[in-house]
């Protein structure tokens, strides 16, 4: 199966998670800005992205990025995760919403969640996920 685990990280704790998912799933992770694929071309992705300003996803280059492939994720199965250190995981409903809303099956339940770095039952669990999407 064809799978990418795509991020963006500010403090390196969501770098963290992708590195577990694309280790669970057997391939390396990439940072948003240095992803040249198309997911149009994938079975399975994983997207990471911690909380920013008002829980939102990262407005620079990771909201650009996820509102470019919104449409290549029909029939897709997506995990998606993230870092958070404040509020109670709104940016994280709200983007497993808009990600059902494409079309796509979300793994996992309703997205991964780690308050700030991830502990090591967080890593076995994403590494699960990255296992469960490969």
């Amino acid at each position: 199966m064809k799978t990418a685990v795509i991020y963006w990280s500010g403090t390196g704790n969501t770098e963290a998670m992708a590195k577990a998912v694309a280790e669970g799933a057997g391939v390396d992770a990439v940072s948003v800005s240095d992803f040249n694929g198309s997911v149009g071309e994938l079975e399975a992705v994983a997207l990471g992205c911690p909380a920013m300003g008002d829980e939102v996803l990262e407005e620079t280059e990771f909201e650009p990025f996820f509102t470019s492939i919104e449409g290549d994720l029909n029939g897709k199965k997506v995990v998606l995760f993230g870092s958070y250190g404040w509020g109670d995981g709104e940016w994280m409903r709200a983007w497993a919403e808009r990600t059902k809303a494409a079309g796509a099956e979300i793994v996992g339940g309703e997205g991964y969640i780690a308050n700030d770095a991830p502990t090591d039952d967080d890593v076995e669990k994403l590494k699960a996920l990255g296992s469960e999407i490969a």
